[in-house]
């Protein structure tokens, strides 16, 4: 709840900034407005459609918010567990993102407010559902149907690098570079089935097994008293984006 505060702070903080830079700018004809509207291209392949609308603030800052929908459809997903008692079926999952940014322009690279080598701030917040079906045989010999209900939250905070192309005079390809930062993730899993308590055991088991897991604290597990798990993790951002200007 306390990353969403600061999320929605930060949020209204840049709507406002951008509100005020572009009155000052009507009041002052000799600085031209400055505005883009950007979609992400190469998210897509993920499944991802983000929409970014970017404001030139003062001098040679800009803010920027960006919003996306993940869909189930992408070429990243998480494979199933598959081990000599639990196996699971493909991770799909969807949601929406959300992502306040403040950006530095170098002005000896830049034609206008919105374009060349940048460097930057971003604070991302992303909310996302999936479910898992499997089986499961237990130390008995039993076997056992899977169905979850999962759910992920991650709040990541970072900087950023990379170059905007200015193709025409309303045309520019943005290519953010690198992106590293850190991120809080809140997973939670509902059971809608019974299973025995040695379940649980084999299923931190066998997540141990993915290569991703080794970024993660050592405290990452669940149980059947507390289905949550909350661990840091190292994120990452980068992307090409098109956009318009005006």
């Amino acid at each position: 709840m306390k990353n969403r505060n600061l999320l929605l702070v930060l949020t209204l903080v840049l709507i406002s900034s951008m509100v005020y830079s572009q009155k000052i700018e009507y009041a002052n004809q000799e600085n031209p407005v400055k505005n883009e509207v950007s979609f992400e291209i190469l998210q897509v392949l993920n499944g991802v459609y983000q929409l970014s609308y970017e404001r030139h603030l003062w001098d040679n800052f800009s803010g920027a918010l960006a919003l996306g929908y993940k869909g189930k459809e992408g070429i990243v997903k998480l494979s199933g567990i598959d081990t000599d008692q639990l196996k699971t079926d493909e991770v799909f999952y969807t949601g929406y993102q959300i992502a306040p940014e403040i950006r530095y322009y170098l002005k000896s690279t830049s034609k206008n407010n919105l374009d060349g080598f940048y460097f930057g701030a971003y604070l991302k917040y992303s909310n996302y559902k999936s479910n898992l079906s499997g089986s499961y045989i237990d130390d008995n010999g039993i076997n056992y149907a899977l169905e979850f209900d999962m759910k992920l939250d991650i709040t990541s905070v970072g900087l950023m690098l990379g170059y905007k192309l200015a193709v025409t005079k309303h045309l520019n390809i943005d290519f953010m570079i690198a992106g590293p930062g850190s991120g809080n993730y809140n997973f939670e899993i509902d059971n809608k089935k019974d299973l025995p308590d040695e379940f649980y055991r084999d299923l931190n088991k066998a997540l141990e097994n993915y290569s991703i897991l080794d970024f993660i604290n050592s405290d990452f597990r669940f149980s059947q008293v507390d289905d949550k798990s909350k661990f840091t993790a190292f994120s990452f951002r980068y992307g090409i984006a098109v956009g318009y200007t005006f």
